[in-house]
């Protein structure tokens, strides 16, 4: 790799693990804002529908498919969306526009975030911005979803802080300073646009499958085993594996690598969410677009970026140097 790639790499972990304690609580006020009353009671009200629907529905398709039938179709919708809306997450909404780890063309640009979009969990440039925050802040005041940070005592402290990380931030009153974190994000036309079609690519979620669905099974049915399985079960599953890098990534795990923080890698992690389950791996060297380090790790998402690039739909690949690689070895 290039001496500037493996500079650029090592220039954002010290930006964005590398600070002291006294700079981190200054960082944490310059990003961080209080919601407003009137916001957040909207907010946490759709914070409910995203956990308590998705999770309604899943108990509705496994009752539906036991009395109708139509599992084929529901689980061809099932697989063909959560690859496709997990990928949008961890390639497109994550390696792509939160660390710019990589260049794509405008047409698979695009694609990534409307398949990332697509996972239910908000528009990219917020996302983006939330996870930015994640890095610069991780594990101190200001981390939006640490299982650290809180450090609640008493039997049980540890899951309460567990369940934090996974969705109870949702419902907290911090907000991530958008313009301070993603000026980047905000000033490019292309992401915007995207941004502000978010309800078309969530009406789409739901549509794609319930199409699958009809087309596999070839009956109303399948549309509606493509709906249940392929929407709303697949958007569950979405949630629940990705939300399990913010909390369960930073509780259980190896740590292959020295970091200022409790990231883990996780292999089950590493199966379900198609390569972001090296997660210490990614805290390491967050501007890496590829995240297997050693030695028979498998990055299914960093296969596809690299993929992508052998066919010149991407370039700038970032990755760390050999040398890097080894001096931050535990």
């Amino acid at each position: 790799m290039s001496t500037s790639t493996s500079e650029s790499i090592g220039a954002e972990r010290a930006v964005l693990v590398g600070e002291s304690s006294a700079r981190g609580e200054t960082r944490a006020r310059e990003l961080v804002r209080e919601a407003s009353p009137g916001a957040l009671a909207i907010e946490r009200v759709i914070a409910a529908l995203v956990i308590g629907v998705p999770a309604a529905g899943t108990a509705w398709a496994i009752a539906w498919t036991a009395e109708h039938g139509r599992g084929g179709a529901g689980l061809v919708a099932f697989a063909m969306m959560y690859v496709l809306t997990v990928f949008g997450v961890t390639i497109g909404y994550h390696r792509l526009s939160a660390h710019r780890s990589f260049v794509a063309h405008p047409v698979v640009r695009a694609l990534l975030i409307a398949f990332g979009s697509m996972a239910l969990q908000g528009p990219m440039i917020r996302w983006a911005s939330d996870h930015r925050r994640h890095h610069a802040l991780t594990e101190r005041e200001g981390d939006p979803h640490s299982p650290w940070r809180r450090r609640v005592a008493g039997r049980g402290g540890r899951w309460r802080d567990f369940w934090h990380a996974h969705w109870g931030w949702f419902f907290g009153s911090e907000r991530t300073r958008t313009r301070r974190l993603a000026p980047d994000l905000i000033g490019d036309p292309l992401l915007r646009a995207l941004d502000r079609l978010y309800l078309v690519w969530v009406v789409l979620s739901f549509a794609l499958p319930m199409g699958l669905g009809a087309l596999v099974a070839g009956d109303g049915a399948g549309a509606i085993a493509g709906l249940l399985w392929g929407g709303f079960a697949r958007v569950f599953a979405v949630h629940h594996v990705t939300w399990c890098i913010n909390s369960l990534c930073h509780l259980v795990g190896s740590r292959p690598f020295r970091t200022n923080d409790e990231s883990r890698n996780n292999l089950v992690m590493v199966v379900l969410a198609l390569g972001e389950g090296w997660h210490n791996n990614h805290h390491a060297f967050p501007g890496a677009a590829d995240m297997h380090m050693l030695p028979r790790q498998i990055d299914v998402s960093g296969l596809v970026i690299r993929g992508l690039a052998r066919v010149g739909l991407a370039r700038e690949v970032r990755r760390p140097s050999p040398q890097q690689v080894a001096r931050l070895r535990s």
